[in-house]
C-alpha cells in the first residue's frame, strides 16, 4: 500500500493513527514537530502526510507550507480538533487536500486516505 507520514506531536494520535493505518496495509513513519517531519518527508518520500495544525515550534499550516514549496506534489491531510470552517477553509487554500477529525474514527480516516490515493480528491 502506501508510505504515510504521520506529524503530531502527541504520542496517543500517532499511535491512534498508526493502528488505523496499518490495519489497512499502510507503512507509517512518524515525526514529532516540524522541523522533524521536513527532515522525514525530505528523505522518505511519502505517498502522504497526515499533518496536525498544534504543534510546539512551527504550527502545521507552517509545515504545510515549507512541503508544498518543496514539492508542489506533497499531498497533505490535516488531521486535527480545529473543527472551524475558516481554519479548514485556510489549510485547504494552502494546499491540504484533505481534512480528519480529532478524536479519529477509523472509517473517516480511512476514507479520507484512500481518496486522496485514488485521486478522487
Amino acid at each position: 500500500m502506501a508510505k504515510i507520514l504521520i506529524v503530531d506531536d502527541s504520542s496517543l494520535s500517532r499511535r491512534m493513527l498508526r493502528a488505523i493505518l496499518q490495519s489497512d496495509g499502510h507503512e507509517v513513519i512518524e515525526a514529532t514537530d516540524g522541523i522533524s517531519a521536513i527532515e522525514r518527508y525530505f528523505l522518505e518520500k511519502p505517498d502522504l502526510v497526515l499533518l496536525d495544525l498544534v504543534m510546539t515550534g512551527m504550527t502545521g499550516e507552517e509545515v504545510l507550507e515549507q512541503l508544498r514549496q518543496m514539492d508542489r506534489e506533497a499531498q497533505v491531510i490535516v488531521a486535527t480538533a480545529d473543527l472551524q470552517a475558516l481554519t479548514r477553509q485556510r489549510v485547504e487554500e494552502a494546499g491540504a487536500v484533505g481534512f480528519v477529525n480529532k478524536p479519529f474514527m477509523a472509517s473517516n480516516v480511512l476514507n479520507a486516505v484512500n481518496a486522496v490515493l485514488q485521486g478522487a480528491v
